[in-house]
C-alpha cells in the first residue's frame, strides 16, 4: 500500500524549500547506504525501521542499514574517535537516534552536519520556532541541526487488577511504597528510563524549577538537589528488593510487572502498556497513569555527523519520517504507537483522517489525559544528577 499521499506530496512541492536543490539532493541519494546508528532495545521499533528502509529503497534508492545501539554514546563516540583520526569525510555513521546531552556534546564540538532541517521539504508540517518542543532539546537550541521523528512522554504502567489508586504525584511514592514495600522499583539510573525517574522527582520537588533550564552550577545543583535526595532516602528502603539492586532497563522493570513481582512500572511511551497487551507482555488490566501537574515529554531526534559519507541519504530519510503518512503509521498502535511530531494544523484534511482513523485501545491514553507536559531540565541537570545518585548509592 502506498502511504504517501498525492496530496501530501503535492503539498510538499508548494513547501518553502526550493524543489531543484531538494531534486539534487534526492540525486545524489540514489544507491546511498545510510548507517543508521540507533537505539536497538526495542523489537517494534526496529521492525518500524526496517519498514522506512525498505520504503526510502522502494522510493528514492536509499537503503539502511540499522546499526544498534545500546547507547547513543557509542555513536559519538565513534564520531569523536574518527576526527582525532583526521577521519574528516567518509565517516562511519551517517545518521543518528540522538536527543540530550549527546545533542549538546556533538553540537558543541562542532560534530554535526548542517543546518540541513529547514532544507526538509516535510519540514513544513512541523513547528519548528521556539518555544515548541521540536525547536528545543533539553532546552538547547536545535537550529536546524537535528530533525525530529517521534514524540515521547514519560509514563507510569501499573496493574489496575492490583492497584485501586497509584500515586498521583512522586511525594506520594513515599506514602505507597511504605504501604506497599517492595512493589515498585526503577531501572538503574545509568539507564536513561532510571534518571528521568530521577528527573520528573527533581522537577516536582525542586524549590525553583526555573533554575533547572538552565547549566547546572555548582550552588545551584546542590540547592535543588537536596528535596530530591531527602525523598529518595525516604523511598529507597521500601523499593524492589530494599533499593539494593535494580533491574537493567524498561523491558527487564516490564517483566517484573508482567510477573507479578513489583505493580508500578515506567516508561517513555504512553502506548507501551497497550502495545505489551497486544503481545501478551502484560495482563489486560495494565492501564496508564501519569502525576497530576504532568510529566516530562521530549522528542527524538535525527542528527547527521559532521563527516557523514552519506549525507544526501540521511536526509532523505529525515524527510520521509516526517512525512504525515509515515508518522500516522508510527502513531498506529498495531504498528509502534509513537506520538507524532507534526502540527495537526499544518496538516491537510486527508492527513487529520488518517489520525482520526487510527485504532484505540483501553490502555492508550490520548494527549489530553497525559495532561502538561513537563520541558526536560538542560542536559547538564542530567549528568549531574546521575553521577551523584552513583556516589551516593553504589558500593
Amino acid at each position: 500500500m502506498r502511504l504517501i499521499s498525492t496530496l501530501s506530496i503535492l503539498m510538499t512541492l508548494a513547501g518553502a524549500p526550493a524543489m531543484a536543490d531538494w531534486q539534487a539532493t534526492l540525486d545524489a541519494a540514489r544507491g546511498q547506504t545510510v548507517y543508521w546508528n540507533a537505539w536497538g532495545g526495542d523489537a517494534r521499533t526496529n521492525a518500524f525501521i526496517e519498514w522506512v528502509g525498505e520504503q526510502t529503497e522502494e522510493r528514492y534508492g536509499v537503503a539502511i542499514t540499522h546499526v544498534r545501539l545500546s547507547d547513543t554514546a557509542e555513536a559519538v563516540t565513534r564520531v569523536i574517535s574518527e576526527r582525532a583520526a583526521g577521519r574528516d569525510s567518509g565517516g562511519s555513521v551517517d545518521l543518528i537516534w540522538i536527543n540530550g546531552p549527546n545533542f549538546l556534546a556533538m553540537k558543541e564540538q562542532g560534530l554535526l552536519f548542517g543546518p540541513f532541517v529547514g532544507d526538509l521539504p516535510n519540514a513544513q508540517f512541523v513547528d519548528l520556532e521556539p518555544p515548541a518542543p521540536a525547536a528545543l532539546d533539553f532546552t538547547v537550541p536545535v537550529e536546524g541541526m537535528e530533525s525530529p521523528w517521534r514524540l515521547a512522554r514519560f509514563v507510569f504502567n501499573y496493574d489496575s487488577a492490583r492497584v485501586d489508586a497509584p500515586p498521583r504525584d512522586m511525594a506520594a511514592f513515599v506514602a505507597w511504597a511504605a504501604a506497599n514495600p517492595g512493589r515498585v522499583t526503577h531501572p538503574a539510573p545509568s539507564n536513561f528510563m532510571g534518571a528521568t525517574f530521577l528527573k520528573q522527582a527533581l522537577i516536582e520537588l525542586a524549590p525553583d524549577r526555573a533554575v533547572l533550564l538552565e547549566p547546572a552550577s555548582d550552588a545551584a545543583f546542590a540547592q535543588q538537589i537536596a528535596p530530591l535526595w531527602a525523598w529518595y532516602d525516604a523511598l529507597r528502603p521500601n523499593l524492589w528488593r530494599g533499593g539494593e539492586t535494580f533491574p537493567e532497563n524498561e523491558s527487564v522493570q516490564q517483566q517484573l510487572l508482567n510477573d507479578g513481582e513489583i505493580d508500578i512500572a515506567m516508561s517513555f511511551d504512553p502506548a507501551s502498556a497497550a502495545a505489551a497487551i497486544a503481545q501478551g507482555l502484560l495482563p489486560d488490566t495494565a492501564r496508564v497513569f501519569v502525576p497530576e501537574g504532568g510529566t516530562i515529554g521530549n522528542i527524538s531526534f535525527v542528527a547527521i555527523p559532521y563527516n557523514a559519507a552519506n549525507a544526501e541519504g540521511a536526509q532523505v530519510v529525515a524527510n520521509f519520517l516526517l512525512d504525515p503518512m509515515v508518522q500516522a503509521r508510527m502513531q498506529n498502535i498495531e504498528v509502534l504507537g509513537a506520538f507524532s511530531v507534526l502540527d495537526p494544523a499544518r496538516l491537510d484534511a486527508a492527513a487529520r483522517a488518517a489520525f482520526a482513523a487510527l485504532p484505540t485501545a483501553p490502555a492508550l491514553p490520548n494527549l489530553e489525559d497525559l495532561g502538561p507536559t513537563l520541558p526536560e531540565p538542560h542536559a547538564s541537570w542530567m549528568t549531574r544528577l546521575t553521577e551523584e545518585w552513583a556516589r551516593r548509592y553504589t558500593r
